[in-house]
C-alpha cells in the first residue's frame, strides 16, 4: 500500500505569479464583488444573515432579483442563519439577471408586439398572478419607468434602466470597499491590501520540499503571550504561515480494525442513526447514552448504513466519513471530557477498542462534511409522489420505495416497527415538533400497528392520508422528503444513515438514542481537544498568541485554531494550492473568527480520489 506520510513544512507566504493566475484573478474579483455587496448591508463579512428579508436585501445588492420561491430554496423553516460563505455559494447558483431574460419576460405581456405594455395590463398581471405585488410596489415601478407619463411602459428602456442601476450600485459598493482601508485588511485570501488588484499565492511547486522558515516555530514550548517587540511597521502586514503535507494513496486499506477473538461471547448493543445536512451547511445527527454496569473491555464501531438492495450498487453515501466521540463527566464535575474517539478503520468502518470504566457515557457521532455536501438544485424532472387509481389517490411506486428506505432509517433498533420514541425523532426532523401521547393513540387506532408500534404498512398509510388531506397536493410530502435529505428526483443526497455497534466483554450495557441535534459547541470542543492533544502545533513569530494545530490520520487532516489573546482574531485561510483535496468548508478561500481565549475547528480536509496522492497545502494569515 502506498501510504507514506510526509512531514509538515512551514513557509512564509509571499505573493508570486502562478500558472493559474487568470482563474485566480477571476475568483478574486468574484469574492471582491461578493464582499462589496455584503458590506452594504452588514458591518463585516463575519456577521450572519438572520432573516429572509436580510437575505433578499443582500442578494439585491449583488444584482440578483430573487423571487419568493428562490428565497424559499435557501431560507427554509429550519434555517436560523446564513454566513458569508453561504452567501457566496448562493451567488454562484443564482446568476445575474441579463437583458435577454428581462426582455423575454416582458414580451409575454406585449400582446401587440410593439415594445410597450399598457399600465392597466401590467397592473393586472403583477397584482393578481404569480408572486403578487402590492398596489404600492406596482405604482413605484410605474412612476419610475414611465418617464413620458403616457400610460404605457417602454420595457426595452426599462430593462436598460434596470441593468444600469444594478451595475451602478455594484460599482459604488466596490468603490466603497476599496476606499476603506479596514475593509481591505479583511479581503479574503489576500496577504496585503494591494491584493485587491488581484494578487497571487505561492504555487504548490514553490512550497513543496522547502525547509522550515525561521519566521515560524514548533510548539510545545512556553510561548510569550505578549506581541513581538518588532517595530509597528513590520507588524502592520499580515502574519502568515503555510503548511504542506503530502499524503499517499489510501485505496489499499490495510485491516487495522480487528475484532477481539471472542467477541461473539461479549455483550452487544447497537442502534441506527442518521446525519442530516441543514440548509446553512450544519449537520444534525442522533446522539446516544451508553451505560456500563462495570469496568470492561469495549469494542465500538460506526459505519454508513447501506440501504441498497443490490451488492453491485452501493448507496451513494457509503464514502461519507464517520466517527464517534465518547464523552464522560469529569470526576466531581458536570463538564464532559473526551474519553476516546474512533480512529482505527477498515474500509468504511471506523472503530476503537480499549477499557472503559463503569458509568454513563455520551456518544457523539460525527462526519466532517467533506463528502456530505449540498447538491445543486437544478432538476430536469420532479418525481411524482401520488397518482389516481380508479378515482382514488395512491402512492407511486417510486415514492413507496423512498418511504420504505426512510422507514429503515428511522427504525433505530431495527425491529421492523416504529416505537413512539422513534416516530418522535422523525417528527422532530420533519416538522420540528414532537407527537404527543394523545396523537400517538389516534395514530395507533387508525393505522396498522403491532405490539403498540407502527408497522411499515401503517407508515405508508399515514403518508397516504396526508396526501388525501391535501387532495393530492404533494407540497407537504416534499417538505418531509427534503427534511430527510431527498432531492426532487427522490434520491437521498443530503443525508447519511449510519449504524453504531458496541461490544462489552464483561458488563451489561445499554445504548439509548437521546436527542437529534446539530454538532454545536460540544462537538467543536471535543474535536478541538482531541486535535490539540494529538496534533502538531505551530505559532507565528509575529503573532505568538495564535496557534495552528494540525492533526493528520491516513484518511483526514484536521486543523484547529487556538486564540490565546484577549481579543477576537480573524484568520484568513487559503486552500488554493491543495491537490486532490476537498475541504469541509466547501470554499478554497474563507475566513474564521476566533473568540478571545478560545479554540475553534478551522477545517477538515480529505482526498477527493483515495486512489491518488493528495497534497494539503494551506496558508493561514492574520492582520496584526
Amino acid at each position: 500500500m502506498s501510504n507514506q506520510q510526509g512531514s509538515i513544512t512551514s513557509t512564509s507566504a509571499k505573493p508570486v505569479q502562478s500558472e493559474s493566475g487568470e482563474s485566480q484573478c477571476t475568483e478574486e474579483n468574484f469574492y471582491r464583488n461578493c464582499r462589496a455587496a455584503y458590506l452594504t448591508v452588514f458591518g463585516t463579512s463575519l456577521e450572519n444573515i438572520i432573516s429572509k428579508d436580510q437575505l433578499c436585501l443582500v442578494l439585491q445588492q449583488a444584482g440578483r432579483n430573487p423571487s419568493r420561491k428562490t428565497l424559499g430554496k435557501y431560507w427554509t423553516q429550519y434555517t436560523t442563519k446564513l454566513n458569508f460563505d453561504d452567501f457566496c455559494e448562493i451567488l454562484k447558483n443564482e446568476k445575474l439577471t441579463g437583458k435577454n431574460e428581462l426582455t423575454k419576460a416582458f414580451k409575454k405581456l406585449d400582446l401587440s408586439n410593439d415594445g410597450y405594455i399598457m399600465h392597466e395590463e401590467l397592473y393586472k398581471v403583477l397584482t393578481t398572478k404569480g408572486e403578487r405585488m402590492t398596489h404600492e410596489e406596482v405604482k413605484m415601478i410605474m412612476d419610475e419607468a414611465d418617464v413620458n407619463n403616457d400610460g404605457k411602459l417602454d420595457y426595452n428602456e426599462f430593462c436598460k434602466l434596470f441593468l444600469a442601476t444594478v451595475e451602478r450600485s455594484q460599482k459604488t459598493a466596490v468603490a466603497r470597499l476599496e476606499a476603506n482601508a479596514k475593509m481591505k485588511q479583511q479581503q479574503f485570501g489576500s496577504l496585503t491590501a494591494a491584493s485587491l488588484q488581484c494578487s497571487f499565492l505561492p504555487s504548490s511547486k514553490s512550497l513543496l520540499g522547502t525547509s522550515r522558515n525561521p519566521e515560524t516555530e514548533i510548539i510545545p514550548r512556553k510561548v510569550d503571550s505578549r506581541l513581538s517587540s518588532r517595530p509597528s511597521s513590520a507588524r502592520s502586514r499580515k502574519a502568515s504561515i503555510s503548511s504542506t503535507i503530502s499524503m499517499g494513496a489510501t485505496s489499499t486499506k490495510c485491516l487495522k480494525l480487528t475484532e477481539p477473538k471472542a467477541i461473539k461471547n461479549w455483550q452487544h448493543a447497537w442502534s441506527k442513526g442518521c446525519f442530516f445536512l441543514e440548509e446553512d451547511g450544519g449537520i444534525v445527527s442522533h446522539r446516544y447514552r451508553l451505560e456500563l454496569h462495570q469496568t470492561t473491555n469495549v469494542f465500538l464501531t460506526i459505519r454508513p448504513l447501506n440501504l441498497s438492495q443490490t451488492e453491485e450498487k452501493l448507496s451513494p453515501w457509503m464514502d461519507v466519513d464517520t466517527a464517534l466521540y465518547v464523552l464522560k463527566n469529569a470526576d466531581g464535575s458536570e463538564a464532559l471530557e473526551v474519553v476516546c474517539a474512533t480512529e482505527l478503520w477498515e474500509k468504511e468502518k471506523f472503530g476503537w477498542k480499549g477499557e472503559l470504566r463503569s458509568g454513563v457515557y455520551h456518544l457523539l457521532p460525527f462526519t466532517s462534511g467533506c463528502r456530505l455536501r449540498k447538491r445543486r438544485k437544478s432538476v430536469t424532472r420532479e418525481a411524482r409522489l401520488v397518482h389516481r387509481e380508479d378515482g382514488n389517490l395512491a402512492l407511486t411506486k417510486e415514492f413507496r420505495a423512498a418511504l420504505s428506505d426512510i422507514f429503515e432509517v428511522i427504525d433505530l433498533d431495527g425491529n421492523g416497527l416504529l416505537s413512539f420514541e422513534e416516530y418522535n425523532f422523525f417528527e422532530l426532523r420533519t416538522s420540528g415538533e414532537k407527537c404527543d401521547s394523545e396523537a400517538w393513540v389516534v395514530c395507533q387506532e387508525n393505522f396498522d400497528t403491532k405490539k403498540n408500534e407502527l408497522t411499515r404498512q401503517g407508515f405508508m398509510d399515514l403518508n397516504l392520508m396526508e396526501a388525501n388531506d391535501r387532495d393530492g397536493d404533494p407540497r407537504d410530502l416534499w417538505v418531509t422528503l427534503e427534511s430527510m435529505g431527498y432531492s426532487k428526483t427522490l434520491e437521498m443526497h443530503e443525508a447519511c444513515p449510519f449504524v453504531i455497534n458496541i461490544h462489552a466483554e464483561e458488563s451489561q450495557l445499554k445504548l439509548t438514542p437521546i436527542s437529534l441535534k446539530v454538532g454545536g459547541s460540544l462537538l467543536n470542543s471535543a474535536i478541538s481537544k482531541s486535535v490539540i492533544s494529538k496534533g502538531e502545533a505551530k505559532t507565528m513569530k509575529n503573532y505568538n498568541n495564535l496557534v495552528i494545530h494540525i492533526y493528520k490520520t491516513e484518511t483526514r487532516i484536521t486543523s484547529v485554531i487556538e486564540n490565546k489573546s484577549e481579543t477576537k482574531v480573524i484568520v484568513h485561510v487559503n486552500n488554493e494550492q491543495n491537490k486532490n483535496c476537498v475541504s469541509s468548508r466547501g470554499l478554497s478561500i474563507f475566513a474564521v473568527e476566533v473568540a478571545p481565549r478560545s479554540t475553534t475547528v478551522c477545517q477538515h480536509v480529505m482526498p477527493v480520489n483515495e486512489k491518488l496522492e493528495w497534497i494539503y497545502c494551506c496558508t493561514e494569515s492574520v492582520v496584526t
